[in-house]
């Protein structure tokens, strides 16, 4: 007679994904290495689709924006120690940018680390990533793997969103357990982001505010475009009567055609104003920290946020609303009722007068078809697209690319528009995109400077091995924000912003199978964009730019002190 004891057991490579796959993550952005390679394969081939990146920044920007799309954390796993250091770039800045991310690193023994032994890529990470996202967690024993991962997932998405790192030492990986209990130790997270109702008094002050106003203000930010309470912010617009102004993220909230749009007067609106409505975006460098000449006249804030510690983070805020943006805004409307007063009409009257001006003037140079390109007349052509194709996703970073293609491009509908965000940094523009298109799976253009392009074009490859339908288009002219520049030492070398001249961008994708194009007029653009969009291919397109075309630092020259210090 035997007595078979043979207890099924499990291992921490598949606690791990099953504790992913219990809470509905069904994609990781990754770059296989030491230790997690195997982790990979292994979650491939339980049903999880990974995308391989080429360098774990880009990875990690990737998770990012898929966050802020889903609603759900990105995850990027890296190897340790550099690996880890690259993901935690893009950590850092989803943090910052209230994306929910998990940048997931392998790592060291921690017994090893403490006594700094010299283990492989010995770091000790958790100790690094603490003080450059919302939290951070290890992961000893395979038994709390569940809580490591449920921890994770419920500090990216509560409150104010942001990044979360979590640590797994190599050698949980491989230890084992009961896989009854292993299992039965996973956490299904409840409710991870539960709204947030403002009270009762904050919203009457805020409504007692507004109906004060002469010359309201709302200021739409990235916030408000995460939330995804659409239907309800175009209702608070149109109902209050108030114009607004869409952050770049926040673009296609509403669209950039509305009646209400105050873009194309920023500056008369920002200066005029008497009450401003800040609905998911904050006083920092983006609106000139909500003081100085930008704001002109004195003006009183109202401020939707769901973290307290923002409000009077740069000036004072009259009426402070906490909570999630959906509930603040739908309690705004309950307050509203019926027969809610519109702005005094000469307000809106003068803003439109502006608009018309603006947009008038804009149309002009638009029309124009200097050769070669500029920037204009390059992004007359996108313009036209993203009207057409209101559906395709539009990635942006640069200088002048970024610039100009927000103030031109109009977006239509809401989370279309990806870009450098509150950073303003460069090298988001591959992981971005391939985010996009693997979780919407929606067309996906990017317009890239071609100095922003460099800091993540390997990434090409990835979207060719994926076979992605991404466009990227480089604005080629020649350097970072012109090819003009010169070395005034007189020596061999080129200037520091100057690249090769005439580059020819389209060939790199074409080395792994996609579509590269090089266009030098609209008509050629036009033709080039049109055909990638159809078709579904990854395609590349060298945009020839006139090398003059660009000012140095874009619209932020007031922040580079060598533009504005007195020449020598």
């Amino acid at each position: 007679m035997t007595n078979d004891t043979t207890v099924e057991t499990i291992d921490g490579f598949h606690l791990v994904i099953n504790a992913l796959k219990l809470n509905d993550i069904d994609t990781i952005f990754a770059l296989p290495g030491i230790p997690i390679t195997d982790l990979t394969r292994m979650a491939q081939a339980e049903g999880l689709r990974v995308i391989s990146f080429r360098h774990e920044q880009h990875a990690g920007n990737a998770a990012a924006a898929a966050g802020f799309l889903t609603q759900k954390p990105g995850i990027c796993l890296t190897v340790s120690a550099p690996g880890f250091l690259n993901g935690l770039t893009a950590l850092s800045n989803a943090t910052v940018n209230c994306f929910p991310m998990i940048l997931i690193s392998g790592s060291s023994e921690r017994e090893i680390v403490d006594l700094q032994q010299g283990d492989y890529e010995e770091m000790d990470q958790l100790a690094i990533a603490k003080p450059l996202c919302k939290a951070a967690f290890r992961v000893l024993h395979a038994e709390d793997i569940g809580v490591g991962i449920a921890r994770s997932i419920r500090a990216a998405l509560s409150g104010r969103p942001g990044g979360v790192y979590l640590d797994l030492p190599a050698k949980l990986f491989s230890q084992t357990m009961d896989r009854l209990k292993g299992l039965s130790s996973l956490i299904k997270v409840v409710d991870p982001a539960p709204r947030q109702i403002p009270a009762l008094d904050s919203v009457a002050r805020a409504l007692d505010l507004l109906k004060s106003a002469k010359r309201p203000l709302i200021i739409l930010g990235k916030g408000a475009a995460y939330a995804q309470a659409d239907a309800a912010i175009r209702d608070l617009v149109e109902k209050s009567g108030v114009p607004y102004l869409p952050m770049s993220m926040a673009k296609g909230l509403l669209p950039d055609t509305h009646a209400l749009s105050a873009a194309a007067a920023r500056s008369y609106v920002l200066a005029e104003a008497d009450v401003v409505m800040l609905v998911g975006a904050r006083l920092n460098w983006l609106l000139s920290h909500g003081k100085g000449k930008t704001w002109g006249t004195p003006k009183q804030f109202i401020q939707i946020d769901i973290e307290p510690k923002e409000i009077d983070s740069n000036v004072a805020i009259a009426a402070p609303l906490i909570g999630d943006i959906g509930s603040c805004v739908d309690a705004l409307l309950a307050g509203m009722g019926s027969n809610w007063a519109h702005p005094p009409a000469d307000w809106t009257k003068a803003i439109f007068e502006r608009k018309e001006k603006n947009l008038a003037k804009m149309s002009a140079t638009l029309a124009l078809n200097p050769i070669p390109m500029n920037f204009h007349s390059a992004l007359a052509v996108v313009r036209t697209i993203v009207t057409d194709r209101p559906d395709i996703i539009l990635v942006n970073e640069g200088a002048n690319t970024l610039d100009f293609t927000r103030s031109i491009v109009d977006m239509h509908q809401p989370r279309k528009r990806l870009d450098v965000g509150t950073w303003g940094i460069m090298g988001i523009g591959m992981g971005f995109a391939i985010a996009a298109a693997v979780t919407t799976n929606k067309p996906v253009l990017a317009i890239e400077g071609d100095s922003a392009f460099g800091f993540s074009g390997m990434e090409v490859e990835t979207i060719c091995r994926y076979n992605l339908p991404i466009c990227v288009v480089v604005f080629n002219n020649n350097g970072v924000y012109g090819g003009m520049d010169v070395n005034k030492s007189g020596g061999a070398d080129v200037a520091p912003t100057v690249f090769v001249k005439g580059a020819r961008y389209d060939k790199i994708i074409e080395a792994f199978g996609g579509v590269g194009v090089n266009a030098t007029t609209p008509q050629e653009l036009s033709k080039a964009i049109l055909e990638a969009l159809h078709s579904g291919r990854p395609t590349l397109i060298n945009a020839v730019i006139d090398e003059s075309a660009g000012t140095e630092s874009g619209r932020i020259t007031q922040l580079n002190p060598q533009t504005t210090a007195k020449k020598t």
